[in-house]
């Protein structure tokens, strides 16, 4: 996504602030992986300075790899969200699972993402998932341990012997406390993974914020408010199909009409509410969502459809974009 296509307004103001010379010393691919719910997609969107991903407090919001460009300190940094690393219950997790440890084997950088609990007390301990997926890395990628919600420790002091049982198990190359929700770290986040890519030419174009198509976050933004307005198995059983996205050549209104596949019938009541009230929320959530990215006026058609099983089916995996690295836009 470039520009010109998308992001308008944001994207100039973001490019005209970022500009790096011509020729970029350093660049490559830096991969979030962590547990699920601490806080990669959020990390990504305060490097950005854009809320590009989807957020959420339900585990599992994101499905698939997404690519967010930063220029930064000389450096082309392309940060790559991924999604949260978890035991899989269907097809749908294992496949989550694997877009993961792919985009770990191909980065250059991996930024390790783990959070500190909500209600620390006493000595501070890893989570026993974080140890055993921090020694299951590439041995050849240098890793640079964030550390999230540090604004939930008012004695940072504690943090020594944590940090301390992370470099046991693994040599790590920087450490960094975050606050991703707060924009608190980030720039150093950035400063140390730049240090680390390898030397050479850009490998996006310099005001390209992601690879990702417009297609992929209309999807995107209409699953988002289903999250937050569904409760139970509803947002698991969720998936989001483009099935038309047209632009007037001048400029003017975009069409998008999305199917909701969900795998029952309770739940397709559910989304649909009492005389189509959550329904109608969720549309308009993702209608100004949509249009802010775009910068143009957006006309958004939304359908419920049942889809028995989706999440064990890998016809229905690949038709929705989320078989492999897929492109989540279901097409």
């Amino acid at each position: 996504m470039r520009r010109a296509e998308s992001v308008v307004a944001l994207a100039a103001e973001m490019t005209d602030a970022k500009k790096t010379p011509e020729a970029t010393l350093r660049a490559g691919t830096v991969a979030l992986i962590g547990r699920t719910n601490v806080g990669k997609s959020t990390l990504l969107n305060a490097a950005l300075e854009l809320p590009l991903a989807i957020v959420s407090r339900k585990p599992q919001t994101t499905r698939s790899r997404l690519l967010g460009v930063v220029q930064h300190a000389g450096a082309e940094v392309g940060l790559l969200d991924t999604p949260g690393l978890h035991r899989a219950k269907d097809r749908l997790g294992k496949e989550m699972n694997r877009t993961a440890r792919a985009a770990a084997a191909d980065a250059d950088v991996v930024v390790f993402v783990v959070a500190l609990p909500a209600r620390a007390q006493g000595e501070i301990k890893p989570h026993g998932g974080d140890l055993q997926l921090l020694e299951q890395m590439p041995e050849d990628l240098p890793i640079v341990l964030v550390i999230n919600k540090i604004d939930l420790l008012k004695d940072k002091s504690r943090l020594l012997p944590f940090i301390d049982a992370y470099a046991k198990h693994r040599e790590l190359a920087a450490v960094v406390p975050i606050s991703a929700l707060r924009s608190d770290g980030i720039s150093r986040v950035l400063d140390e993974v730049a240090k680390l890519l390898p030397a050479g030419e850009r490998r996006h174009e310099e005001d390209e914020i992601t690879d990702r198509p417009m297609r992929y976050f209309a999807a995107e933004y209409v699953r988002e408010p289903i999250l937050a307005a569904t409760g139970q198995e509803v947002p698991h059983a969720v998936a989001v199909t483009v099935d038309e996205y047209s632009e007037s050549p001048d400029g003017g209104l975009v069409d998008i009409s999305v199917t909701i596949h969900v795998e029952r019938t309770g739940q397709k009541r559910i989304i649909i509410g009492d005389k189509g009230k959550v329904l109608k929320r969720v549309g308009i959530s993702a209608r100004q969502r949509i249009e802010q990215l775009l910068g143009r006026q957006v006309n958004l058609q939304l359908w419920v459809r049942v889809t028995e099983g989706w999440r064990d089916n890998p016809g229905k995996l690949a038709d929705f974009g989320l078989m492999g690295r897929g492109d989540g836009t279901g097409r």
